[in-house]
């Protein structure tokens, strides 16, 4: 049975490039994922001063969201975009970053706002709470990117009317190697 749903826009950012639609979008050469994602923010004109506090794979997420959402959301609508993401390393970079601020015995600090993050599913939070959406949301973990399993899973959001649409992919970031591979069903 042929899917009557199809991929209509789609965003790839690695190596400090931004990708829409296969089209290099912005490119930076600064050092750190840090550096890069404030000044990709500056260059699309977000303007979420959250974002500044979110962790690495959430800034990750956001970027690549804004770059597919900002076109996508209607201001005061019910705007009922799903949000399916998946990745190999969970939050894994953010849990080191909370580990060691619990490791040091004579500066023992669980810090709350690394904390926070330690689940790799607040990153679709974030992007839910900044376009209001109240839809469907998943996040799983897989070894290597399962396109298929996400298209399914999207594919059946929007059959069984879950959804209009549902942005979903990869969003694998740890210890500064990162990609972000998502794509909007509809």
């Amino acid at each position: 049975m042929k899917s009557q749903f199809t991929i209509t826009n789609s965003c790839r950012i690695e190596s400090n490039v931004i990708f829409v639609n296969d089209e290099k979008k912005f490119e930076s050469n600064l050092d750190s994922f840090a550096e890069f994602a404030k000044s990709a923010y500056k260059k699309f004109g977000i303007n979420y001063p959250k974002f500044f506090k979110m962790d690495n794979l959430s800034k990750l997420a956001f970027l690549a969201s804004e770059v597919l959402l900002s076109e996508q959301i209607i201001a005061d609508a019910e705007n009922n975009v799903a949000l399916v993401f998946a990745n190999r390393s969970s939050s894994l970079d953010t849990d080191v970053k909370f580990q060691q601020s619990i490791d040091n015995k004579e500066n023992y600090y669980p810090s709350p706002a690394v904390f926070v993050y330690t689940l790799p599913n607040i990153c679709v939070g974030e992007i839910s709470i900044k376009h209001q959406l109240k839809s469907e949301n998943a996040f799983f973990v897989f070894e290597e990117n399962n396109e298929v399993f996400l298209t399914q899973y999207a594919t059946s959001l929007l059959q069984n009317k879950k959804a209009v649409k549902v942005l979903c992919g990869w969003v694998e970031y740890f210890d500064e190697s990162y990609l972000a591979k998502l794509f909007i069903v509809e």
